[in-house]
């Protein structure tokens, strides 16, 4: 019988800048309270999940989202978190903590003078990173192969240690970190909905081929 391993990935809880609508790549920003109260509702949820390993990314957010999770978890006691850089959010460069609506607007404009392109759920990560590279005036805004290869590496760390160990591991990181990865892993993936703060989306890795089990859950959540 073939075994596997099972990745959790979820979206840290909701900051300071997610409740402003400011664009959040590389930037820190603490937990609001709503924050760390979903978070502590969804580490309720999962408390019965027994995880053999915890990582996250070297942002404050997903580290404190992570303890949180790990102080609700039931088999807990033993684990250390793990931070990678690999892990972390998109940098947006010129962007970082400005109104996300005005970096949605310039992608809008600019796309609309090369393509067809007119609405957000039709942009493919691939278009949608290299334009805001190209509008950055700096060029630090991360290009798509530039994140694709930084987070391929952290994945592939993992899955050396992990596969094959039918074990679950938590990997609390960002938003569009874990859609693009979805969307480069799983095939025919194609979800748009955004993904919530806290929400959990499960995927088993087993004989070569990555499934997804679950997408942007809270069902779980727990008062």
């Amino acid at each position: 019988m073939s075994t596997g391993v099972t990745f959790y990935f979820m979206r840290h809880g909701e900051t300071m800048l997610n409740r402003l609508e400011r664009i959040q790549g590389w930037a820190n920003a603490p937990l609001t309270e709503k924050g760390i109260q979903d978070t502590h509702r969804s580490g309720k949820g999962l408390a019965n999940v027994k995880f053999d390993a915890v990582y996250t990314s070297d942002l404050m957010r997903t580290i404190e989202t992570a303890q949180i999770i790990l102080e609700e978890n039931h088999y807990a006691q033993e684990l250390t978190i793990h931070p990678m850089v690999e892990f972390r959010e998109v940098h947006f460069g010129y962007y970082e903590g400005l109104d996300a609506n005005q970096l949605w607007r310039d992608v809008r404009e600019h796309i609309a003078n090369v393509s067809d392109v007119t609405d957000r759920s039709q942009l493919t990560a691939d278009v949608f990173l290299n334009t805001v590279h190209e509008l950055d005036p700096y060029k630090y805004a991360e290009n798509y192969r530039q994140f694709w290869t930084r987070v391929e590496s952290g994945l592939l760390e993992l899955l050396n240690r992990h596969a094959g160990t039918e074990q679950n591991v938590l990997i609390v990181s960002h938003g569009l970190t874990i859609q693009n990865l979805l969307h480069g892993l799983v095939a025919d993936f194609n979800e748009q909905e955004r993904l919530n703060n806290a929400s959990v989306s499960v995927v088993q890795y087993i004989d070569g081929q990555f499934r997804l089990l679950k997408y942007n859950d809270t069902s779980h959540f727990t008062d």
